[in-house]
């Protein structure tokens, strides 16, 4: 197994609730948002290693060499007001920042309203998507790109968790850990927002 290795044989023993469940890997697609159906039940998530038309917010172009970043998108059906579902970004966020300190013991923050940043850079985004009844959460995370490969002249200053660290991650149980936080999160923020 490559540490880097994003195959169901390596994310699937490492899940620990219902979010990436059913769990999909394709080595190479447009984007990761455009691969869940309308009909896909809630944790359904699939993860790639090349996107050829990653996006960002604001219609911002999202690039990186093929397996050196986490690249996913997971599917939510929240059952609040769809009123509220634009803060499901936050939510996200503040799973990515959790699961980068917890896994790599770097300080990872929330940057408002999608962005994760360890110091001044960014090492992480979040793109939601709403349509009737669900909401799709793609999430970008640098882990093993080195500074050539990261994009210069960006509005943010890019990083990665090996600039951080000095090291490789195994991106399979960074996956996993986000999505045990984004569960934690979300059902938080479900009860929350319940309707009564």
């Amino acid at each position: 197994m490559r540490v880097s290795d994003l195959s169901p044989g390596s994310v699937e023993p490492l899940l620990r609730g219902r979010l990436g469940r059913p769990y999909r890997f394709v080595e190479e697609c447009v984007s990761t948002q455009r691969l869940l159906e309308a009909d896909e039940v809630e944790g359904t998530t699939v993860a790639t290693d090349l996107q050829t038309h990653g996006r960002g917010r604001l219609g911002r172009t999202w690039e990186t060499p093929a397996a050196k970043a986490l690249l996913f998108s997971v599917l939510l059906r929240p059952r609040s007001p769809m009123a509220l579902w634009p803060e499901l970004s936050l939510v996200a966020g503040e799973a990515v920042a959790a699961a980068v300190r917890a896994e790599a013991g770097v300080d990872a923050t929330l940057s408002h309203p999608n962005d994760v940043f360890v110091g001044g850079s960014k090492i992480a985004g979040i793109l939601p998507e709403a349509t009737a009844g669900r909401v799709v959460l793609g999430i970008g995370l640098n882990v093993n790109q080195t500074a050539e490969e990261l994009p210069s002249g960006t509005p943010k200053p890019p990083t990665s968790l090996a600039i951080e660290t000095g090291r490789e991650w195994p991106r399979a149980s960074l996956l996993a850990s986000i999505l045990a936080e984004l569960e934690g999160g979300y059902d938080a923020w479900q009860q929350l927002h319940a309707v009564r």
